[in-house]
């Protein structure tokens, strides 16, 4: 099947409201090769924020627990991790603490 005659089976399925218009965008975009790498878009590094309400220090955990969809204690297990191996989770950790606004 040419490109033209999918992106035309997507048109048809818009039109038969089988697929809504965001759904359509994405199915487009991915057969035209325009979309980004998958997982991190621009709107969901837009919307992360560090959590008021899942927080144990500053509440980058809860947030990016939030964002990512992976549970805040794996993440604050990776931190952890990563302090005990020369100090670097600790840097990551205050980093995104001062640079992610809260929400």
């Amino acid at each position: 099947m040419s490109l033209a005659d999918e992106l035309a089976r997507l048109d048809e399925l818009r039109a038969k409201g089988s697929l809504t218009d965001e759904e359509f965008q994405r199915a487009k975009s991915r057969l035209l090769g325009t979309s980004g790498p998958p997982g991190a878009t621009p709107d969901a590094v837009n919307r992360f924020r560090r959590s008021e309400a899942d927080k144990w220090i500053g509440g980058v955990c809860g947030g990016l627990g939030r964002s990512t969809g992976i549970e805040s204690w794996v993440w604050r297990l990776l931190f952890t991790v990563l302090l005990l191996f020369g100090g670097a989770g600790a840097v990551v950790y205050v980093l995104l603490w001062i640079f992610v606004p809260s929400e």
